[in-house]
């Protein structure tokens, strides 16, 4: 499905054709999205109809792409640096044109994309932002954490470090108070900078993931 290089994933991605529902948008993956060998790829949930199905660049132009360029800068990260991408390469909508979550279906069809991104890039630090970033990754690799219970901590998987943390939707305020979202993007560009950092392998950590916060759970973690 990928090829060996990154721009061989790039134009085999802009080529699939697997959810019919998502004919005529863009594949937000190419080299906007970051370089290759990237020190922490941030994965979200879609890209969102006024922002990366715009641009093209991940995280860009909306409302949670203005956000989130904010809690960059806290992290004292660059866009340069880090790569970004999403659960979904494409934006999935509501016949009325606003954005919806992704269904099991689309995101199980662009699994095999996320993975071989993580491949291809090799961070050492994964960042979830969202639930159902989350969720995808434990469709690549296992795991039991919840998004509620495990924000902000630096949690062992798939030989790397994650990170989840809430999307940077306006609206994920509501879930997680915008003062602690500021100071999970610190913490997080302090663990970046310190080169290595302690996984939590406490026992909340291993702690079914059955009870994700409801909100971003029901796709509440994007502008719609």
């Amino acid at each position: 499905m990928a090829g060996d290089t990154f721009d061989q994933l790039v134009h085999a991605a802009q080529a699939c054709r697997r959810c019919p529902a998502m004919e005529g948008r863009r594949r937000v993956l190419s080299a906007l999205n970051g370089t290759p060998g990237a020190r922490v790829m941030f994965v979200a949930e879609a890209p969102g109809r006024r922002g990366g199905d715009v641009t093209g660049v991940p995280l860009s132009r909306d409302a949670s792409g203005v956000r989130f360029s904010r809690l960059l800068a806290l992290a004292g990260l660059e866009r340069a640096e880090v790569f970004i991408t999403n659960a979904v390469l494409c934006n999935p909508r509501h016949p009325s044109g606003t954005n919806r979550p992704p269904s099991r279906a689309e995101l199980a069809a662009c699994s095999g994309w996320l993975s071989a991104q993580i491949t291809l890039v090799n961070p050492r630090v994964v960042v979830t932002l969202g639930a159902v970033a989350l969720r995808a990754l434990a469709d690549l690799e296992p795991h039991c954490y919840r998004l509620g219970a495990q924000a902000g901590r630096a949690l062992p998987w798939a030989g790397r470090l994650l990170v989840p943390l809430y999307h940077p939707s306006p609206r994920a305020g509501l879930s997680r108070p915008y003062t602690q979202q500021d100071d999970d993007f610190r913490a997080l560009g302090d663990l970046v900078r310190a080169g290595h950092g302690p996984c939590d392998t406490s026992d909340s950590a291993a702690e079914s993931s059955g009870a994700h916060d409801s909100r971003d759970q029901l796709g509440g973690g994007r502008e719609v």
